[in-house]
């Protein structure tokens, strides 16, 4: 009688697991996630305990996503030509100073909104190196038929970590000890993560090398081509531009806004909220990784599940309890987790490995060139027309936009061209 198969390899969505280094950068990324959600509630209730208005969480917002779009793309062209683990290293560093900075200046009571907004800029400064080389690495960690679980798995601790745990976790913080505890908590995620990238093995190849010898400004000009010859790239990300320009900076800023104001809800009631969109991200994730596959049409589902997430936005500015917000926040999040393992999946499937953290970091350039803006005009329209008639503006218009850019010649052409038909041959793992 031969052996049961090990729980791991019976669940789909755990199988990349068996890969160590990938093992080891999930790891690092769950917990260094548990402490983004902490941030996400404690710097809007740091914000808030200072000045109780939209237009500030949005000042702080705009410092946050302005060095990315401005950074990323040097930081797509560097993962492409160095060694990946160095710069995900580097940017946890970053994070590191600029959250435990937070933490050490709120516990003395010294920040003000200026001192928060510089220490915002130097953590997203750390993000836009970190994130494309993270995105970019997943390839050659794991073979390609277990990309589609890999995205999968940690799309299910993004919102797992991100929007159930590390809120709830923030609130009872905020709520048991002080905002400045739980700054300090989320930095010491960002320390556990970079050691966790550090025990990896996989290293980039004499090849790898060789290619980094050409232009740095070259390799950024072949990243641009690149993305505007294959135009199902372009499209997608000019439409998350225009619908994140529309959505970001309202869900960000105002969510906090109704759940303190409207609905009278403590911390505590923030994180259930982001907490019910993690439930719903997590189901997402769970499903669609067991599941292991893409489904027939892949960018027509994407496009669909993506609208349905930016319309979701409009039901912050109708709900009356936190329980509805919670209601609205678990089928957004879970629509944006199923667009998110496709979109991932279908870049890394499509696009060669050495042009990866380009064209990742292409994505989020042209995709969040519009967030700095949609934070700087979230406050002054919320204080002109009210903060629950922006969410409904904005989740009306971020999903008729998405729902059209759908239709765009070439927005689906590899569901039609016949490159999704041809399977990408397995990857050795390091």
């Amino acid at each position: 009688m031969s052996e049961p198969a090990p729980f791991r390899d019976r669940i789909a969505i755990l199988r990349p697991l068996a890969v160590r280094d990938f093992a080891f950068l999930w790891t690092g990324m769950t917990v260094s996630m548990i402490g983004d959600g902490i941030y996400l509630v404690s710097i809007a209730w740091q914000v808030l305990s200072i000045e109780n208005r939209p237009g500030a969480l949005a000042l702080v917002g705009v410092a946050w996503s302005l060095p990315q779009v401005i950074l990323v793309i040097a930081s797509g062209a560097l993962s492409d030509r160095l060694e990946r683990r160095h710069l995900m290293i580097a940017g946890d560093a970053i994070r590191f100073v600029a959250i435990g900075a937070l933490g050490i200046l709120s516990i003395s009571d010294q920040l003000t909104i200026p001192i928060i907004l510089g220490l915002v800029t130097v953590y997203g400064a750390g993000q836009a190196v970190f994130q494309p080389a993270f995105s970019s690495i997943t390839p050659a960690i794991v073979p390609a038929d277990l990309l589609v679980q890999a995205n999968s798995l940690a799309q299910l601790v993004r919102p797992f970590a991100m929007t159930l745990v590390g809120p709830l976790v923030g609130g009872v913080l905020i709520t048991l000890v002080n905002v400045g505890f739980a700054f300090l908590v989320d930095a010491s995620t960002f320390a556990f993560s970079a050691v966790m990238i550090l025990a990896m093995r996989t290293r980039r190849t004499r090849k790898d090398e060789q290619e980094g010898q050409a232009s740095f400004f070259g390799d950024v000009a072949e990243g641009f081509r690149y993305v505007r010859q294959q135009r199902w790239l372009l499209i997608a990300m000019v439409a998350a531009t225009v619908s994140l320009l529309a959505v970001w900076g309202p869900w960000e800023t105002l969510v906090p806004v109704v759940v303190k104001n409207d609905l009278g809800g403590e911390a505590s009631a923030l994180g259930f909220v982001f907490g019910a969109g993690g439930v719903g991200a997590v189901i997402a994730a769970a499903v669609f990784g067991q599941r292991g596959t893409l489904p027939r049409k892949p960018l027509t589902a994407m496009y669909l599940a993506w609208a349905l997430g930016m319309f979701g936005t409009a039901g912050f500015g109708v709900v009356t309890s936190v329980w509805q917000a919670m209601v609205v926040a678990f089928v957004t999040e879970a629509s944006i987790t199923y667009l998110v393992v496709v979109w991932v999946t279908l870049v890394q499937r499509l696009v060669p490995d050495r042009l990866l953290g380009r064209v990742f970091a292409l994505d989020w350039m042209i995709s969040t060139m519009g967030v700095p803006l949609s934070f700087a005009i979230t406050g002054p329209t919320a204080e002109a027309i009210g903060h629950d008639a922006t969410l409904i503006w904005a989740g009306a218009i971020g999903g008729t936009i998405t729902l059209a850019f759908m239709f765009v010649q070439g927005a689906r052409g590899p569901e039609r061209d016949g490159s999704l038909e041809v399977p990408e041959p397995s990857i050795t793992p390091a």
